[in-house]
């Protein structure tokens, strides 16, 4: 019976030189880990603050006066758990139909016998640059008969461009030798798409899924140009933002001394500072929560799926 054997692998250090190099790198990477994650758990100690006493600073870690009334007050909108299951919706819809399309002309444009390839990846690399504005993507939008529609969300944005040449490098670094294979063994396009190259893409595709994911959880100004009219359809960003916007116009119209005038209310008070404090854990956290399952793709994905030279 073999027995394992383990070892342990120490670094050598051949002069001071390495010493200060580590003591260096170390410092820089705790460094930005602590200006990275400090403002999330700033924004959530003062979501959890008293909104009047969170207007005097000094809010850093940990809150002074704990309490739920920012939350209560965000969720206590009757709209906010319809748009939650809107924005879930739209971001897992979204991402798969965003992430196969994406894949499937990219899989197509890394093809050498596809001759109109270099046209077609021209054509897709202008819309980088060249954008028809504001005003005549409403009327596009229009023309198509996706106002106050689901699908406004999907198919407008259904093909990245940058998520597209991510792919197709990716795909054009997959040997050659197997899709002779897949060709020799009968195997079509479809097939060999299905088969071999979606599996064997699965780091740029998770990574590219992050992105586009990210984006459409966040995304709030579709919703406001082309649903607006229409609650039902109203996403998780707009409905916070609406939120922010009805506390800034309740504040304005109070004097300081109205809002410390009664100690109850006071502790009850809600302000910009909180709800907007509020707002980030409460738009963060979910999307967040998506990122451990994506990671050990993250790095490896984004590396091999860089743009060639």
């Amino acid at each position: 019976m073999k027995q394992k054997r383990l070892f342990k692998v120490t670094k050598h250090y051949s002069g001071p030189g390495d010493y200060v190099f580590d003591f260096f790198n170390y410092a820089f990477m705790i460094f930005l880990c602590i200006v990275m994650i400090y403002p999330f758990i700033n924004q959530m100690a003062v979501s959890v603050n008293e909104a009047n006493d969170s207007l005097k600073g000094g809010i850093f870690l940990w809150p002074r006066h704990f309490t739920w009334a920012n939350y209560k007050y965000v969720f206590g909108e009757a709209s906010i758990f319809h748009s939650f299951f809107i924005s879930i919706l739209r971001t897992v819809i979204g991402t798969l139909t965003s992430v196969l399309c994406t894949a499937m002309v990219a899989y197509t444009i890394s093809r050498k016998e596809y001759v109109l390839r270099k046209f077609v990846t021209i054509a897709f690399v202008i819309t980088m640059y060249i954008n028809g504005g504001l005003i005549p993507n409403y009327l596009l939008i229009k023309e198509l008969n996706l106002i106050d529609s689901f699908w406004v969300y999907i198919i407008p944005g259904i093909i990245g461009v940058f998520n597209l040449i991510v792919i197709r490098s990716f795909i054009e670094g997959i040997p050659e030798s197997l899709f002779e294979s897949a060709k020799i063994d009968g195997a079509g396009d479809f097939t060999t798409f299905i088969k071999i190259v979606l599996p064997l893409s699965l780091p740029v595709l998770a990574t590219v899924s992050l992105f586009v994911a990210v984006g459409q959880w966040n995304s709030w100004f579709d919703v406001f140009l082309y649903n607006s009219s229409n609650p039902n359809l109203s996403t998780l960003q707009y409905e916070l933002m609406k939120i922010l916007q009805n506390s800034n116009a309740s504040m304005s119209g109070k004097t300081a001394t109205d809002a410390f005038s009664n100690t109850t209310a006071a502790a009850n008070m809600v302000t910009p500072t909180s709800i907007r404090a509020t707002m980030t854990i409460i738009a963060s956290l979910p999307i967040i929560m998506v990122y451990p399952f994506l990671q050990k793709y993250f790095v490896k994905g984004l590396t091999l799926g860089g743009v060639k030279g």
